[in-house]
């Protein structure tokens, strides 16, 4: 069976000193891999077909037959990783600590160990001082999408 380390291995080969990295990957029964991607910039089709054709060309087929899914980490999937928090400072965001506390406001600052929100403020809520929250404490994280 091919291990997620296998393939965690080759990405980290294919994307270093490169502004695209790994975000998740999913090895199942029968050997159906799933490979989450992002880039600092975002990624496109064309990124996603590079990745599965290098992965292609280093596991052989004849020896390990395998099912291999290249996608985004889209909007839909949490951020798992500092580098992705990046990307998305001055967007609004829904975080939900180890604690079970939800949290929302727009992320105003992203480094290697943390993040800062700052909590938006309407007609029946007052102003509340902006949050710190270093990563270990985050159990999940998610870019509030506005359709306006």
């Amino acid at each position: 069976m091919i291990s997620e380390n296998q393939v965690e291995g080759l990405i980290n080969e294919h994307y270093r000193d490169t502004e695209k990295f790994l975000v998740d990957v999913i090895v199942k029964p029968v050997n159906r891999i799933s490979v989450f991607i992002d880039g600092d910039r975002g990624v496109n089709i064309h990124d996603c077909r590079e990745l599965s054709k290098f992965i292609g060309s280093r596991i052989d087929r004849d020896q390990e037959d395998y099912d291999l899914t290249v996608s985004s980490a889209g909007a839909d999937k949490p951020i798992m990783l500092p580098r992705q928090f990046l990307k998305h400072v001055g967007r609004e965001m829904e975080v939900k600590t180890n604690e079970g506390i939800l949290l929302s406001g727009k992320l105003i600052h992203a480094d290697a160990n943390s993040i800062e929100l700052e909590h938006i403020s309407g007609k029946k809520q007052p102003k509340k001082p902006n949050t710190g929250i270093i990563f270990s404490e985050i159990k999940e994280a998610k870019v509030k999408l506005s359709f306006k």
